[in-house]
């Protein structure tokens, strides 16, 4: 764990060339479950703000930026240039592409795919679990899919096991019940097509 003073306190816990740790982050917090690595890596120039925690067991690329009160859980495998804003939470073993902007308040779900430059609005849920609750103990939990360049507009809920394809852009507000095709534009409760995308949607 990192101490309020920026220390590194174990070898389990490797970070890149010219990091910016704040006070009281905590960098290799323990887990109840028992994983294959007990290393955190982070790659080069991370800057990581207050109040962020990052488990052990996750290997993150070059170029993180965090907000305040961030956690980043165990057996995430993060690319380059992640941008996560400030109170998101990315639950265990999720895999995130390069370049990927997560915005304020957004909860990732385990098992969840986000690839190459997508974007998560303010406030986006990401949901895994067809049965919450105690009476389908053994249900698989099926993380969403973000295709690359998908944009994901403010509040949305992403039900368990959809896809949102290529470049794709859901409305604010929308619940994401049945795949989206690529290019598409799609909002409403539940989510439907409304028209098609251009080719690449751009953003500044």
């Amino acid at each position: 764990m990192v101490a309020a003073n920026g220390s590194l306190p174990n070898e389990n816990i490797i970070l890149g060339a010219n990091p910016q740790v704040e006070q009281y982050v905590i960098l290799g917090e323990l887990t109840g479950r028992k994983i294959a690595s007990l290393q955190l890596i982070i790659g080069d120039n991370a800057i990581i703000r207050s109040g962020t925690v990052i488990y052990l067991g996750t290997r993150i690329g070059n170029d993180l930026r965090t907000g305040h009160n961030v956690v980043i859980r165990e057996e995430n495998i993060i690319g380059d240039n992640l941008q996560i804003w400030s109170n998101s939470v990315i639950d265990y073993g999720c895999r995130i592409g390069n370049r990927v902007k997560i915005h304020c308040n957004c909860y990732v779900a385990q098992f969840t795919i986000i690839e190459d430059d997508a974007f998560l609005a303010p406030g986006v849920i990401i949901a895994n679990d067809m049965f919450p609750g105690p009476m389908y103990p053994d249900a698989p939990l099926l993380g969403p899919t973000i295709k690359r360049g998908a944009q994901i507009g403010c509040n949305c809920t992403l039900r368990p096991g959809v896809t949102i394809g290529e470049y794709s852009l859901i409305g604010a507000g929308s619940v994401v019940t049945r795949d989206i095709p690529p290019h598409s534009l799609a909002y409403g409760n539940p989510a439907r097509v409304v028209k098609k995308t251009p080719e690449v949607i751009k953003r500044e």
